[in-house]
């Protein structure tokens, strides 16, 4: 069976190319999947797609129509691909459901400890000669409150790292991990409370229907003034206009982003040398309360061979069986 692997990149097909060796026959474009390359499909009965591409009803009729019955995603999320659809034209779609949640945990602890102790104004600083310390005061996170929104994997693993710094953690899911609630003493409460009470708000959730915009006037509202907010999930559980304006009312005084509402034009690809026509954007990243990383969170050894594993196991499974254990629809 042939699969399409689109958007591929340089940090993840070398990866991809090893472990499907001698298991299955991939071909690579670097394009993203979206309207006007939909029929470079055409031959294909898989395509593995990523968190770039495009995947809608009016794209899935077209892959449908090609030939395509087997998506791989390269990813945990699906918010990228009509399910509905896809189940519709027969077309099976597999996502990678784990795959080390502590890369991004650790990318957002990266992101809090850089913004909380200044390192990036710090590093300009010295460049400048400047060893005066007056603008770099940040503050101990040791009993300080921390709101985890999300405590699947990755938000879990997000807990117990906080949890050695000795924080106090609220934590806001549909289900409650009781194994936090033991060890690492976590107590579960409403999103309101959480805003309410947390020193640094953390997004470890998915992007779906309910969590579209969790983040948005109102429970900006809610937050404690000098909040430090992260997000490391889905830029679209964002209000991002909502967002600056926190920013730039005190709420929020500082942003750790590794995601962006919208990203996809923008994120893994070069545009050194092109204007990007996104000015919402291009305010949140010249904000100096604001440190914006592009979609890097999962980017170690670990996860990268993880992702590709699955994703290798995902199609051959479905080649032979019509089926993958990781099948979403």
């Amino acid at each position: 069976m042939k699969t399409l692997v689109y958007s591929i990149h340089g940090f993840d097909k070398p990866v991809i190319e090893k472990l499907a060796q001698g298991k299955h026959e991939l071909m690579f474009t670097e394009l993203p999947l979206n309207e006007n390359t939909a029929h470079l499909a055409k031959g294909f009965e898989a395509v593995a797609l990523f968190t770039s591409d495009k995947a809608n009803a009016e794209i899935l009729d077209v892959l449908g129509n090609n030939g395509v019955k087997f998506i791989a995603l390269r990813s945990v999320g699906y918010d990228h691909v009509d399910l509905a659809k896809a189940k519709q034209l027969n077309i099976k779609v597999a996502n990678v459901p784990a795959y080390s949640p502590y890369a991004i945990a650790e990318h957002s602890v990266a992101l809090l400890m850089a913004l909380n102790r200044k390192i990036i104004l710090a590093q300009k600083l010295m460049r400048q000669n400047d060893f005066r310390l007056d603008k770099l005061v940040g503050f101990d996170l040791h009993n300080k409150t921390i709101g985890v929104v999300g405590t699947g994997k990755i938000g879990s693993a997000f807990v117990r790292i906080m949890h050695g710094f000795g924080c106090e953690i609220l934590a806001y899911d549909i289900e409650q991990d009781h194994e936090l609630i033991e060890q690492c003493k976590v107590q579960y409460t409403s999103l309101e409370t959480l805003c309410k009470n947390s020193d640094v708000i953390s997004v470890n959730c998915p992007l779906n229907q309910d969590t579209k915009y969790m983040f948005n006037k109102t429970t900006f509202s809610q937050m404690k003034n000098g909040v430090v907010f992260i997000n490391t999930a889905r830029g679209g559980i964002v209000n991002t206009q909502d967002l600056l304006d926190a920013l730039n009312q005190g709420i929020v005084a500082t942003a750790g982003l590794d995601v962006y509402e919208y990203e996809k034009p923008i994120f893994f690809y070069d545009h050194s040398n092109t204007q990007i026509e996104d000015e919402l954007f291009e305010k949140m990243r010249s904000h100096p309360n604001v440190l914006i990383t592009g979609h890097q969170a999962f980017l170690t050894h670990e996860a990268l061979e993880g992702i590709a594993a699955t994703t290798i196991k995902n199609i051959v499974e479905w080649s032979i069986n019509g089926k993958s254990i990781n099948d979403i629809n």
